[in-house]
C-alpha cells in the first residue's frame, strides 16, 4: 500500500461541541479511509507508486477522474485534520499574522474572506488559505476535491489552510446551516499548525 490513512492527531470527541464525534467517525473513518483506499488502486503498480502525494498531485493529469478524486480528497483530509485542534481558536500572530494583515487589513477581514469562500462555493469543495513563495496569503476555493497544487487551479499557492464544505463534513450537526459550521471552525483551527506550513511553504 502506498498511502495509509493517517491516525487523527486528538479523539472523536476531542472537537466538540464545534464538530460533532459522530460526523468525526464518519467523516474519518469512512469517507477518508474511502479515498485512501481508491487512490492505491489507481497509484499502485503504475510509475507513481512510491511518489510522494503532492508529487502526484502536482504533475496530476487532470482528466484522470481516479487520480484527481481520490488523490485530492486524500491530501486535502490528512491537512484539515492538521489545522484543527481541541486547544484551536483565537488569532495567529507573527510572520502568518503579519501577512494576513497585510492581504487582508486584519484577522478579520481574512475571516469574512475566508467565510464568504466556504459559504459561497456552489455544491461541494473547499476554501483554502493558500501562501506564495515570499510570503503572500490568499483565499480562494475549489470544487469537489480539487486543490491548489493541481496543475490550473487558479487560486496557486500552497495550501496551509482548509476547510471541508462537502455536506459529510457538516450535515449531521449544522443541516442546510453551513455559514455556522464555518463559523465554528474557527473556534477549532490550530493556528501554531497553519503557522508551521506558512513557514515551509513561502
Amino acid at each position: 500500500m502506498s498511502f495509509e490513512l493517517p491516525q487523527l492527531p486528538y479523539s472523536h470527541d476531542a472537537l466538540e461541541p464545534h464538530i460533532d464525534t459522530k460526523t468525526m467517525q464518519i467523516h474519518h473513518g469512512k469517507h477518508h479511509a474511502g479515498y485512501t483506499a481508491k487512490l492505491n488502486a489507481a497509484v499502485d503498480g503504475t510509475d507513481l507508486a512510491g511518489k510522494s502525494i503532492e508529487e502526484i498531485l502536482g504533475s496530476l493529469d487532470m482528466s484522470n477522474g481516479a487520480l484527481r478524486n481520490n488523490g485530492g480528497g486524500y491530501y486535502n483530509h490528512c491537512l484539515f485534520w492538521e489545522v484543527m485542534g481541541p486547544d484551536g481558536g483565537g488569532q495567529p500572530g507573527g510572520d502568518l499574522g503579519a501577512a494576513i494583515d497585510s492581504a487582508y487589513g486584519n484577522f478579520e477581514g481574512f475571516k469574512e474572506a475566508f467565510a464568504k469562500a466556504a459559504a459561497t462555493q456552489f455544491g461541494s469543495g473547499w476554501a483554502w488559505l493558500c501562501v506564495h513563495p515570499g510570503g503572500k496569503v490568499e483565499v480562494c476555493q475549489t470544487a469537489n476535491q480539487d486543490n491548489p497544487l493541481m496543475p490550473g487551479i487558479t487560486c496557486g499557492g500552497t495550501p496551509i489552510l482548509g476547510i471541508d464544505v462537502w455536506e459529510h463534513a457538516y450535515y449531521l450537526n449544522y443541516q442546510n446551516r453551513r455559514p455556522d459550521y464555518v463559523e465554528a471552525f474557527f473556534s477549532v483551527i490550530n493556528w501554531s499548525e497553519v503557522a508551521r506550513r506558512y513557514e515551509a511553504g513561502k
